[in-house]
């Protein structure tokens, strides 16, 4: 029996370089991305377009307005603008009023009474409704003088306007 002789030759494995490498590796990401691309193409077709981001604009200023006096009396509209004036120019102690524009419960009823005479009544009736809690209260510059916020300040100016009022004054 004649047999040929087999020769088995196996090839080694062709080594690459790093740059061949590289280019396989970035051709499969090509086509994985390709792919990917496709499919999210295909998974969002059926949404809307999403409307471009509107302009962020700064909010109109708003400027905040007086509201109206709900008294009609002098005496308990005086009061009122008095509170309204502290809020708005702030609070003092010790003096009428401070360079500021603060001032302190007798400097506001001054500053916002029509007359003279309106400012005394007005004085009058808010040592008048200090004295229903205070009784040891002598003047209003004393009670003012010994608040530590015009957080009571305001109160009674509130008290006393709606005192006035129910008094018709």
């Amino acid at each position: 029996m004649n047999t040929a002789p087999t020769t088995t030759e196996t090839t080694a494995p062709v080594e690459l370089d790093l740059d061949a490498r590289l280019a396989l590796v970035g051709a499969l990401m090509d086509e994985r991305l390709a792919h990917a691309n496709i499919a999210f193409e295909v998974d969002t077709a059926h949404l809307p377009a999403a409307d471009p981001i509107p302009a962020v604009v700064a909010p109109p200023t708003i400027t905040p307005t007086v509201a109206p006096c709900p008294y009609r009396t002098p005496v308990a509209a005086a009061l009122h603008h008095a509170r309204v004036r502290l809020e708005a120019a702030g609070w003092c102690t010790g003096h009428l009023r401070d360079e500021q524009g603060a001032a302190c419960a007798i400097g506001a009823i001054r500053a916002e009474a029509p007359s003279r005479a309106a400012a005394d009544d007005a004085c009058a009736v808010l040592l008048e409704a200090i004295r229903r809690d205070f009784a040891q209260v002598d003047t209003i510059p004393s009670w003012n003088d010994a608040q530590r916020s015009p957080r009571l300040v305001l109160l009674y100016l509130d008290r006393a306007a709606e005192l006035a009022h129910s008094r018709n004054h």
